[in-house]
């Protein structure tokens, strides 16, 4: 199997999703099954094409290249070819570079207006996907939102019913009232998105929680919801308050402490 194939269906496989890792042989020395710049491909699911020598140094290559794709870090390996644990005889060495390719973070905002909208200028420069939903042609165009990975406009419930959403998603819901709110809740509360946080006062949250519960959504899934949403440092402008969400968005995806810095001064 070719290098020039195992990057094609590398690319074919980035484009539909899929997380994976490719590991190269950099460099060996001595005899070894496999030459310099060869390449095997293996996706998230264990599934994987080429090869780089076969036996226990591949297996462990493999096992290496799904740890990578966990933690999404690159890695460099050795394996000299006669110790214990590598079944080869070839009395070689090589080196391996494990590059994964990941997907990155999308950010689903949920509602397009002037909440929405400080959201998306202040995740501009940070690694998300930004997706923006709203059921208005006024707020939800490629004038006001250039940069948008997607632009999702229609009702806001069958909208978010239709949209995959998985572990590496983080959905913002500030629509323009209550109503749009609930109903995007309640569509997003039982995926498994990293994050979900709903704008509201506490009086307006309970409210919606409690319309929730009575529509039968269990109290677990709904303590999971940051609402109201974000940090407790705004004062109270769009552009405050979306540094406070993205802020929060922030804490969850980087399993950050809620500290300041300089306390860790002097630990």
């Amino acid at each position: 199997m070719s290098n020039k194939f195992i990057m094609k269906k590398a690319l074919e496989e980035i484009d539909k999703g899929q997380e994976l890792a490719i590991a190269t042989i950099t460099a060996a020395s001595g005899s070894t099954p496999r030459e310099a710049g060869t390449k095997m491909l293996v996706l998230k699911n264990g599934k994987t094409y080429g090869t780089v020598g076969g036996g226990a140094m591949e297996k462990r290559i493999i096992e290496i290249c799904l740890e990578s794709i966990e933690k999404g870090e690159n890695q460099n390996v050795s394996f000299p070819l006669d110790t214990e644990g590598v079944d080869m005889i070839c009395g070689g060495a090589v080196e391996v570079f494990v590059e994964v390719y990941k997907n990155r973070p999308k950010l689903l905002i949920v509602g397009g207006g002037h909440v929405g909208y400080a959201i998306y200028e202040a995740a501009l420069p940070l690694d998300f996907d930004l997706i923006i939903f709203d059921d208005r042609k006024d707020f939800i165009n490629k004038e006001r939102f250039p940069k948008a990975k997607e632009l999702v406009l229609g009702d806001i419930g069958e909208s978010l019913k239709n949209y995959p959403i998985d572990e590496n998603s983080y959905i913002v819901i500030v629509t323009r009232g209550h109503k749009y709110d609930e109903e995007a809740l309640e569509v997003v509360i039982n995926t498994n998105a990293k994050y979900i946080g709903a704008m509201g006062s506490k009086k307006k949250v309970i409210t919606m929680f409690n319309s929730l519960k009575e529509k039968g959504i269990d109290e677990e899934k709904l303590n999971n919801v940051y609402s109201p949403i974000g940090l407790k440092i705004s004062g109270g402008s769009p552009e405050e308050i979306a540094i406070s969400i993205i802020g929060e968005i922030l804490f969850v995806k980087n399993q950050g402490e809620l500290v300041h810095m300089r306390e860790e001064l002097y630990k």
